[in-house]
């Protein structure tokens, strides 16, 4: 995910945006990460070049926040903490665009440092890559304001990564990582081979919802999601990606994209990496023991999580009916939940007894939302955590015992 956002960034910076109007995100430890094979560099493409070079280090490590991110959308100087300050200095005439790329779940986005980000904090202009990304809006973004959404997903699916080990157009040899996301490829090379200046926010949306389904094939691919004042997108998209110059004999809008790409789900994409890493360690049985040892962790705490989430269904609602209300999905165009607080309490006692969600617990995110939707008390979720989680894994459970962290 953080080549996609070097690529995105890249993108602007060619369609003319100064530094100064761009502010970044990202954690930053892949491209000097020890298993990066071209050490310093970021590709998004098979046959990409590096994205990162240039890329402005803005806010990074720790300084990826929720509030840090809300600071500079509300362009709030005095409220970020650490990083290069900047901010979004708009006034009431300007045109923001935002990228999202990160993991998520029912009404939530991933941060790489804690606290999650939820819908309930969150409106703006975005282009949200991450699973479930459509519940961040559904039913709670309004259409009579000058904003206007995308997203990968929509409120009940996972995402997908590609590029990956194996798919065609494969990595090159030497990686055992996807290198981007469905979504977030099908809209950053839909810009890059169109005229910005002629090519509209609903033509795009269109392209890239077909490449996203992977061609209708949604069993490999998501439904691309749009919510807010669809108006807006008569607008061409150079109004917030830029223009390159050398665009300017591409055509308006014409889809060179017509072949279904190979995908991984966005919540797998951690064992994909160990797997690859684990048939490449072939002969090597020190490394392979240490790498199965990992996926084995992640796998047993994945069991965990999954039933110990069953298991507070059945203390709240019943054996009948637990697993059926926490899986109840709401009527389209309904919010997630009626109390953000109460979810956002929620999902805290049940980490502070049960262990890190991880990336791919926030799937799970549904089920708290409903435990709040259905007015049960923090003292009744309290004791259904203390009674699922307590003694679960191997008899001998307990929260400190929790160390992964995806």
């Amino acid at each position: 995910m953080q080549a996609d956002v070097c690529h995105a960034y890249q993108i602007l910076k060619k369609g003319g945006l100064k530094d100064e109007n761009i502010v970044v995100f990202m954690y930053d430890d892949l491209a000097m990460h020890e298993l990066n094979p071209r050490r310093g560099t970021i590709i998004n493409h098979p046959q990409g070049e590096d994205v990162y070079a240039g890329v402005p280090k803005d806010y990074n490590g720790k300084n990826v926040t929720a509030e840090n991110l809300y600071a500079v959308l509300l362009g709030d100087k005095n409220a970020v903490k650490g990083g290069s300050g900047k901010v979004i200095n708009s006034k009431a005439g300007d045109r923001i665009f935002l990228y999202y790329s990160d993991h998520g779940g029912p009404g939530v986005l991933g941060m790489p440092n804690l606290p999650f980000l939820y819908a309930g904090d969150f409106i703006e202009v975005i282009y949200v890559e991450s699973c479930e990304s459509g519940s961040m809006f559904d039913g709670i973004m309004p259409e009579d304001l000058d904003i206007y959404v995308t997203t990968a997903s929509n409120a009940q699916e996972s995402s997908f990564g590609t590029y990956c080990p194996g798919m065609d157009p494969s990595p090159p040899p030497e990686y055992i990582t996807c290198l981007g996301d469905l979504y977030s490829v099908a809209w950053m090379e839909d810009s890059e081979t169109h005229n910005l200046k002629k090519e509209t926010l609903k033509q795009q949306y269109k392209q890239v919802k077909l490449r996203t389904s992977n061609f209708n094939t949604y069993n490999a691919g998501s439904h691309v999601m749009q919510y807010g004042n669809k108006s807006i997108k008569t607008e061409k998209l150079y109004l917030y990606q830029g223009f390159d110059p050398a665009s300017v004999n591409f055509p308006p809008n014409k889809l060179y994209f017509d072949t279904p790409l190979g995908v991984v789900n966005q919540r797998d994409a951690d064992l994909h990496f160990l797997w690859q890493m684990y048939k490449k360690s072939e002969g090597a049985m020190e490394k392979r023991r240490e790498i199965l040892g990992q996926i084995m962790g992640i796998m047993k705490h994945r069991i965990h999580l999954d039933g110990s989430i069953e298991m507070i269904g059945m203390l709240l609602f019943g054996p009948e009916r637990g697993s059926v209300v926490l899986s109840a999905v709401r009527e389209p165009g309904s919010p997630l939940v009626d109390d953000w607080q109460c979810l956002k309490s929620m999902v805290q006692l049940f980490e502070s007894h049960c262990g890190s969600l991880t990336q791919y617990g926030m799937k799970h995110m549904r089920a708290f939302a409903n435990i709040c939707n259905s007015d049960v008390s923090e003292a009744a979720m309290e004791d259904a955590c203390l009674t699922a989680c307590y003694g679960r894994e191997e008899g001998h459970w307990h929260p400190s015992n929790v160390g992964y962290s995806a």
